[in-house]
């Protein structure tokens, strides 16, 4: 073989780049992430590369990597890569596959890299593997940062409700025991329970409010167990019972005694908390009926929480579960509720639907699944 000078490899290079790139792509859907990428979102930013290589091949100076390279390309390709669930490995991998397909090219028409050639060519492909490892990085850490946040975001949103509940329980004792029964120490009690409920309640609407454009998916650490269903539910109806009573509607447990369920018992208590507040929204003086079964042939418990109240128009059926989607008719709200019902029950593997009529009342159905599935 003989030493040729760059401009060679260069013009081989730009004849042979539809055969370059269908080597590489072949190689390539060997990686577990890109065994189901059409051709186009496969290369990518590849092809401009291919002549960013040529054209430092060609270029007699010694530009850096950062002058050479068209700018952004490289980080682009790893932004994108995190959207197609690409691993960072396999990011690295493909630009040393496409390194190696370059030197078989090489190879093949006896061309010997070394020297200026064997310099360009990695500087150009490490440079563009360090720029995809800093951008891949980079996305990395802003999607932890907006996990946390609209993990935070959730957590606040679910602590309304509670809260609700707590200053209903006050004003129903505040009104049903005569203030003169009471002793000026429980009076004052009374009053700095509803001074700092009201605080709480303001410190979480404004933290709801400050976060509540998030649109990233959660990350969710589920924390299995196997409980029975029927207190969990008794339980939250308990809770509830003081924003039920101030609606005038009835909550009605019909989960049953002997039901056994696997799944986060903290997430689900939110889910049925988030349902059933949802419901008492639009069903004053109706019901809500909280039942659950298991479906042994397809492995799932199938729970429900149903009301006769004032149902969704078809229109907006589709859209209840998108984060930010509220009821203009009933200010106040975040539009996260049923985002966050969507997003736990996702998390276990479960699916969540609604059916709905206007005038006739709502019911929303949740699957998960059974134990040892």
């Amino acid at each position: 073989m003989t030493v040729n000078k760059p401009d060679k490899l260069a013009t081989l290079i730009k004849q042979q780049r539809d055969a370059l790139l269908l080597r590489w792509r072949q190689q390539v859907r060997e990686l577990p992430s890109a065994q189901h990428l059409d051709t186009p979102t496969l290369n990518d930013h590849i092809p401009s590369l291919l002549e960013e290589l040529a054209a430092a091949l060609q270029s007699n100076s010694d530009e850096t990597i950062l002058e050479v390279l068209s700018e952004g390309s490289p980080p682009a390709h790893g932004s994108q890569r995190v959207e197609d669930c690409f691993e960072i490995t396999e990011v690295v991998a493909e630009y040393n596959i496409l390194r190696g397909c370059i030197h078989d090219l090489a190879d093949e028409n006896d061309l010997m890299l070394q020297g200026k050639p064997f310099h360009v060519l990695n500087r150009v492909f490490d440079g563009a593997i360090g720029l995809a490892v800093e951008a891949f990085a980079a996305q990395q850490a802003l999607e932890v940062q907006r996990r946390r946040e609209e993990y935070l975001t959730f957590v606040v949103h679910d602590l309304r409700t509670p809260l609700n509940a707590i200053s209903l329980a006050v004003n129903v004792l505040e009104l049903t025991c005569p203030e003169r029964g009471l002793s000026d120490e429980t009076a004052q009690m009374l009053k700095n329970l509803r001074r700092n409920v009201q605080h709480l309640t303001g410190l979480v609407n404004k933290v709801v409010e400050e976060n509540s454009h998030l649109q990233t998916e959660v990350g969710i650490k589920l924390e299995r167990r196997t409980f029975d269903l029927w207190p969990l539910v008794e339980s939250i109806i308990q809770d509830l019972n003081p924003v039920a009573q101030a609606a005038g509607a009835e909550l009605i447990n019909q989960a049953p005694h002997d039901l056994i369920i696997s799944a986060d018992a903290s997430l689900l208590r939110r889910v049925f908390q988030n349902l059933i507040a949802n419901a008492l929204k639009y069903t004053p003086g109706g019901q809500i009926v909280i039942q659950a079964r298991e479906l042994a042939a397809e492995a799932v418990v199938e729970c429900s929480v149903s009301d006769n109240g004032a149902g969704i128009p078809a229109e907006f059926l589709d859209k209840v579960f998108e984060k930010g989607e509220t009821d203009p008719e009933h200010g106040g709200g975040t539009g996260l509720g049923l985002a966050i019902v969507k997003s736990f029950i996702e998390a276990h593997d479960g699916t969540v639907t609604v059916e709905s009529k206007e005038g006739c009342g709502s019911t929303f159905r949740f699957s998960l699944p059974s134990r040892g599935k």
